[in-house]
């Protein structure tokens, strides 16, 4: 390695650290004080406390990571330029893609690591800490980790049972499902010891199904007990899908892309909706890693400008790009969410412009 590029290492590697354990010691801190009495109660080792941290961390690296990656090259590039020191290398003959070479390189190393913390940390480590922090800080959660909880807003009905009987959400037990009126009120709730998905239809046993008038009163009550099967098939409108149940009782966001992947293929009862969710979630964290990148091809341009003229100014004109960035990529979340426009495009697209401005921008100041 020659002396220019470890020394252009040195001079980012140093405020790199600092920015990434400035933004993981606040968020620590910032748990710790909401948690210090209930880790001191709970009995855990140090090895499980940092494991802890380390895990309720991690599924935010793909944010706090590009930060630090922004400030660090925003204020190597501005201290390059504040000393001089960019005006002499490229005096001395050295191009700019050199100097800039050992940045991107590390920009490339965290896109490889965030990927690889999202691919396989998480899916472990994150779902085991928060099976912690529910069975050591909250009893009532433990209690409950096992329910089943899906909400269907356009049908104004709620869904709980015990548990799933099996990985498909086609089998439920101790159910309870809860239809409201448009108004709120109470319209009719259904109980029954089981519910099976059965030829595209719920079945329900021992269903005991109540109506309630607009004051929230009972009216009517039919017990399927007289039935000779002892199942009966109740509201035929009932469209909620097992795959839906089952998307809103996965830990979606700790999940793999390739669990992602896989849950979509082998689960076809799933409402559109849930479907164009899925596939965004997946391939919006596929590109998470690559914000790093795009960061720093934003953040060279806006420090050498910053050591030009005004450090605020630089400062200012990055931190309006990065969150311009999270804005576009969270009005795309809706975008797809909300069937405007294909989930993959909506995914892909603000990574892409994001991409060309700063090349653009990259190019300029060559």
């Amino acid at each position: 390695m020659k002396i220019l590029t470890r020394y252009i290492f040195r001079e980012f590697l140093v405020p790199y650290a600092y920015c990434l354990i400035g933004f993981l010691s606040i968020y620590v801190l910032f748990e710790l004080f909401g948690s210090f009495g209930r880790l001191a109660e709970a009995d855990m080792s140090a090895g499980d406390v940092v494991r802890f941290f380390a895990g309720y961390l991690a599924p935010y690296f793909h944010y706090l990571v590009p930060a630090a990656l922004m400030l660090a090259t925003l204020y190597t590039m501005w201290n390059f330029c504040r000393h001089s020191e960019l005006v002499a290398m490229r005096a001395s003959g050295i191009s700019f893609w050199t100097i800039v070479k050992p940045v991107l390189a590390m920009a490339f190393l965290t896109v490889c690591f965030v990927a690889w913390v999202n691919e396989c940390y998480v899916p472990n480590h994150a779902q085991w800490a928060k099976r912690l922090k529910a069975a050591k800080f909250d009893v009532g959660k433990a209690l409950r980790a096992n329910e089943v909880v899906y909400e269907n807003a356009r049908a104004n009905r709620t869904w709980t049972a015990d548990a799933l009987a099996d990985d498909t959400g086609a089998h439920l037990r101790n159910v309870r499902v809860m239809t409201l009126r448009p108004d709120g009120t109470r319209l009719s709730l259904l109980t029954a010891d089981r519910a099976d998905f059965l030829d595209r239809e719920w079945w329900f046993t021992n269903a005991h199904v109540s109506s309630y008038d607009t004051n929230g009163v009972e009216i009517a009550t039919t017990n399927d007990a007289a039935l000779a099967n002892l199942k009966l098939r109740v509201f035929p409108e009932f469209r909620d899908r097992p795959g839906d149940i089952l998307v809103q009782n996965r830990d979606w966001q700790y999940s793999s892309v390739r669990q992602k992947i896989r849950f979509l293929r082998r689960n076809t009862d799933f409402s559109e909706s849930a479907r164009r969710d899925g596939l965004y979630d997946a391939v919006a964290q596929i590109m998470s890693p690559f914000a790093c990148i795009l960061i720093t091809f934003l953040a060279i341009p806006a420090g050498i400008s910053s050591g030009r003229q005004s450090v605020f100014k630089g400062i200012l004109s990055a931190l309006g790009l990065f969150f311009a960035f999270y804005g576009v990529v969270i009005a795309g979340m809706v975008c797809a969410k909300q069937g405007w426009i294909p989930p993959i495009l909506a995914a892909i697209f603000p990574y892409i412009v994001f991409f060309l401005l700063g090349v653009h921008a990259f190019y300029r100041q060559r």
